[in-house]
This record gives structure tokens, C-alpha cells and sequence, in this order.
């Protein structure tokens, strides 16, 4: 590797990084998916500051699949919640024994109380781009929304705002109910908040859940 750059401009006129290097692990580290939330509003505008950071993600061929569904009204969230009880009773099913008092006694979703929830979509055959490079990897696409969503988490952990990303749905009936187009294919549904607490280990590490691990690199 080259040598660090080390003045406060880059090459091309771009910012030297080098100075952030401990912000950016700290705010890794601390990044947590959230699943307690105070029930305050977020501060006015902030959410639309989030989502225009979101959109700094990278995207196959600059395509920005990903959209953004906000779920306000009593009656959507309530259907949201129906159908997240329903497939966590589906999902608690699939556990026995010790693994299944376990899952009861997690707190999976923040659906009762985060004040900000968004359903992501990806839209599966957007004009922008043009299709490059996704001819043989479509599922690149929905790769590009996942970047967003993750972009969407750091943004929202620097302004204090605690994500959690609730993955047990039944897709299609979530995607029905919310009244999408019909090429919008779900890949998320994100509780924003405040968070009642922080801390830099996953809840399902403290719970003694699962562990955290080191990445897995082999060599070719």
C-alpha cells in the first residue's frame, strides 16, 4: 500500500481521510440495530437530511433502485404489525428447547414504538441506468438498496438516531398491503428513533444469542 496521504486536501482536491480514521471505527463500532425506542419525534427535516445521505450509496450503474415507502398512518401500522406477528409465531415454531425460550424472550421489533417507520423497495427494472451492469447479476439491484440502507444506519447513528431493520415479514403480503407498484419487490422494513439506550455489542451478543466473529478470508 502507498503511502498515507497526510495534508487536509487530497489528490483532486478531495479531503484527506486519514484524520477520520478513528471516527469511522467508532461509529462502526457503535452502530447498533435498535429495537427499544423512545416514542419522541425526530427533529424536523431530519429524516429528508437522512434519506438525501442515503442516496450518496453506491448503485449498479448508478441505477439508485432503491425506494422508499413511509408508513405513517395507524392503519398501515397496524397492518404491519399483523403481519409481523404472524410470521414471528411462524419463526418462534421453528425453534425447540432452550433455543426457543430464547427467541420468546427477544425483542425483535420496535414496531410499537419507533416514531419513523419506512418499508424499502427495490425497483427491478429502473430506467436509470440503463441496465449496466446488471445484465448477469440482476440481483445487483437489490445489493445497491441493501448499500443504502446501510448508508441510511451510519447517517442516522451520527445524528443519534437509532435503525432497526425487522426482517420477519411475509413479503408479498407486506407488499400487497402497502399498495406499491407492482415492480417494487421488498427487501426491508426500518424502525428510526431515538434509542432508549447505546451500546457498542449487538443486543443479541448481550442476550447471549450469538456472537460476534472474526471475517472470513481464504485464499485462492
Amino acid at each position: 500500500m502507498g503511502a498515507r496521504v497526510k495534508d487536509d486536501i487530497g489528490r483532486g482536491g478531495a479531503p484527506a481521510f486519514g484524520s477520520s480514521r478513528g471516527a469511522l471505527r467508532d461509529l462502526l463500532a457503535w452502530r447498533r440495530d435498535v429495537r427499544r425506542f423512545q416514542t419522541r419525534p425526530l427533529e424536523a427535516g431530519l429524516l429528508g437530511d437522512l434519506l438525501g445521505v442515503a442516496s450518496l450509496a453506491p448503485s449498479v450503474g448508478l441505477s439508485q433502485p432503491w425506494r422508499f415507502a413511509h408508513v405513517r398512518s395507524a392503519e398501515g401500522r397496524a397492518m404491519v404489525r399483523q403481519n409481523f406477528s404472524k410470521a414471528n409465531q411462524a419463526a418462534l415454531a421453528g425453534y425447540e428447547g432452550e433455543r426457543a425460550l430464547a427467541y420468546a424472550g427477544l425483542k425483535l421489533a420496535g414496531l410499537d414504538d419507533a416514531p419513523v417507520q419506512l418499508a424499502v423497495f427495490v425497483e427491478e427494472n429502473p430506467a436509470q441506468g440503463a441496465g449496466l451492469g446488471r445484465l448477469t447479476m440482476p440481483q445487483t439491484l437489490a445489493y445497491s438498496a441493501v448499500i443504502a440502507i446501510h448508508t441510511l444506519w451510519l447517517a442516522a447513528r451520527v445524528e443519534g438516531v437509532g435503525l432497526g431493520w425487522v426482517s420477519i415479514f411475509d413479503p408479498a403480503a407486506l407488499t400487497e398491503a402497502l399498495r406499491v407498484p407492482s415492480d417494487w419487490r421488498f427487501v426491508a422494513y426500518l424502525c428510526l428513533g431515538y434509542p432508549l439506550e447505546d451500546s457498542d455489542t449487538p443486543e443479541l451478543e448481550r442476550s447471549g444469542w450469538e456472537r460476534r466473529r472474526e471475517t472470513m478470508l481464504i485464499e485462492r
